[in-house]
């Protein structure tokens, strides 16, 4: 896949979010902290989807199974992401393109469907860990049956599109509410439940075990899948440009600066909840013996008379539905860059919602009517491998659009930044390789 610099064109006939475009004042002579609340939220944003009911699944089989030995694999993930966001971002600011744009302007047709394709696979995998997540909340909160709170996700429909009218703001505040909720709820778990410090600060070195254990392996991918999510580097290249900062090379550096720094502690802080959840499971269940708690409904149950805490198992409910709703959100937002960027296609939000959540719903509610619990958990973790395996294809284009000094002008990727990047692409697509390996042919 090769990039195509006279497809690139100086000027696009239409911007990214056109409803939201520039929408959100930066104060130009204002101090460093105002500039910076005034670019805080798209990284929120973007924090979501590294907290996702799909991570809950991965991080609890993950920390029952295998003690603290994965939250090296959180860790490095986590700063896989960072650095990625970084460059999602910056091709925004710079380019005035989403990705999902880029690649249409710089890859022949049949190539842009085909990553069009992948990128629906994945916004449908993760819609479909959305799906499930909040289902099982409902479930477990008020006692109603999964194939019915499956049903009722279909109605967050009205959420998204009561936010949206009433401006992208409003939708980055209620974003922000709900982190702030499951931060609460995960800091309570995590007192009550007591880790060992010591064995915690062990599981974020790196072994080689990870890749010598195809189990291990397997969920370490699904880990990895889970965190660097390939629909968030279309959705922060697009939100990004929310923000009506000047379009020069001084306005865009500033932009990139914000941006940044509000995209890397937005993460920081979806680290911290990831690596809580794999902790509490850890301590809780690992600790205890229990090394076969692979999926949300056992860790609810199991929470309270393993801790003896009576609220331990609501909380970490309540976190549950807030995760879920709040990456319905933001899923919705990249499955309608995805569509508009690369087939220029713009439908109603309501129908784009629909959609999406309709294609998530039918094989959730078939596994769940043929398999109960059981099988919706193994579902929850292979949808975080098939975000894993498509990462790839998102990952390449953003590097070759942010290496080429003829999209980036002076912005373009340093020598250091270019060779990380891609030593990081490399990982991510050899790991793919093995854990595949190891699933269909071993």
């Amino acid at each position: 896949m090769s990039t195509n610099d006279k497809n690139w064109r100086l000027k696009r006939t239409s911007v990214s979010l056109p409803e939201s475009f520039s929408s959100i004042a930066v104060p130009k002579n204002a101090t460093g902290w105002r500039k910076l609340m005034a670019f805080a939220g798209p990284g929120l944003m973007v924090a979501v989807g590294y907290m996702d009911p799909g991570n809950w699944a991965t991080d609890i089989a993950g920390g029952s199974s295998f003690g603290y030995t994965l939250l090296s694999v959180i860790l490095i993930s986590n700063l896989f992401a960072i650095l990625l966001q970084h460059l999602a971002l910056k091709l925004g600011i710079v380019t005035g393109r989403d990705l999902a744009q880029a690649c249409k302007d710089s890859y022949s047709k049949p190539v842009s469907i085909a990553l069009w394709i992948l990128c629906e696979i994945a916004i449908a995998a993760c819609d479909l860990a959305e799906v499930i997540g909040s289902a099982i909340a409902i479930n477990l909160l008020f006692g109603i049956p999964l194939t019915v709170g499956i049903i009722i996700t279909i109605l967050d429909v009205l959420v998204l599109l009561l936010l949206q009218n009433k401006g992208f703001r409003y939708l980055e505040a209620f974003v922000g509410g709900l982190i702030f909720i499951i931060f609460c709820c995960f800091a309570y778990e995590l007192a009550v439940s007591k880790p060992a410090f010591a064995a915690v600060m062990g599981g974020l070195l790196p072994t080689t075990e990870i890749i010598t254990n195809g189990d291990m392996l397997y969920i370490a991918i699904g880990i990895l899948g889970a965190t660097v999510m390939p629909h968030n580097l279309y959705l922060h290249s697009s939100i990004v440009q929310t923000r009506n900062f000047e379009r020069n090379d001084e306005g865009k550096k500033q932009a990139i600066k914000y941006a940044t720094i509000d995209s890397t502690v937005s993460l920081l802080l979806a680290f911290f909840i990831n690596a809580a959840i794999l902790i509490l499971a850890a301590s809780a269940f690992h600790s205890n013996g229990l090394k076969e708690v692979a999926d949300i409904n056992d860790a609810y149950k199991l929470l309270e008379p393993v801790l003896g805490v009576k609220l331990a198992s609501t909380f970490f409910a309540i976190a549950l539905l807030a995760s879920g709703q709040n990456s319905t959100l933001t899923g919705t937002l990249a499955g309608q860059i995805v569509m508009e960027g690369f087939l220029e296609i713009k439908l109603k939000p309501w129908l784009r919602r629909l959609i999406t959540r309709l294609i998530a719903v039918v094989p959730a509610l078939i596994v769940a009517f043929l398999y109960g619990e059981k099988g919706t958990g193994t579902l929850l973790i292979l949808s975080q491998v098939i975000l894993s395996v498509q990462l790839s294809f998102a990952v390449v284009p953003l590097l070759q659009f942010t290496g080429n000094k003829t999209k980036m002008a002076q912005f373009v990727n340093s020598s250091w930044l270019n060779i990380t990047a891609w030593i990081i692409a490399l990982i991510i697509i050899v790991l793919n390789g093995v854990m595949l390996w190891n699933t269909f042919v071993v």
